[in-house]
């Protein structure tokens, strides 16, 4: 699982977004371009399992196995099926008589958008399913106009 620090700066029914700082993962990442970032900044919106309010910092848990899934679905299955077009190109070229390498071209782009189309219509899908969706498991601090703790009670009150 992975694990990020935020602050929260919105908060609705049951979500949270939460304001993050790029870390050196995210430098790497194939995707950094597609998140809602300012800078060094990004804004993450998270399931409020803590019951977080603005202004707490917390921590946001990604599983590592759903963003296994959705890069696979998002960057490999395209690819595979446009393979599958060219090769389909290649070996229905000769029945039907025509350049092997434009048949072949043809299906694969036309594979290639229907994995495209597929893609958007099934990450839809898989986004409104909260094993796709960060979640806040913790509040770290308390926003700053938060009550102060409860007094010892064993202290005695100063005298007058």
């Amino acid at each position: 699982m992975a694990t990020e620090e935020g602050i929260v700066t919105d908060v609705r029914a049951r979500t949270a977004w939460v304001k993050t700082t790029q870390n050196s993962a995210c430098k790497h990442c194939s995707a950094k371009d597609s998140c809602q970032s300012q800078g060094k900044e990004m804004r993450v919106e998270a399931i409020n399992l803590a019951d977080a309010r603005s202004g707490d910092r917390v921590v946001i848990r990604f599983e590592t196995s759903s963003l296994l899934k959705a890069t696979f679905l998002l960057y490999v299955f395209p690819i595979l099926w446009m393979i599958v077009g060219a090769v389909i190109g290649q070996n229905l070229a000769p029945r039907f008589q025509v350049n092997p390498s434009v048949l072949s071209a043809l299906l694969a782009f036309g594979f290639l958008f229907a994995a495209v189309a597929f893609v958007k219509v099934r990450g839809n899908r898989m986004a409104r399913k909260s094993a796709y969706q960060p979640k806040i498991v913790r509040v770290i601090r308390q926003e700053t106009g938060a009550a102060p703790p409860p007094a010892d009670t064993a202290t005695p009150p100063p005298s007058s």
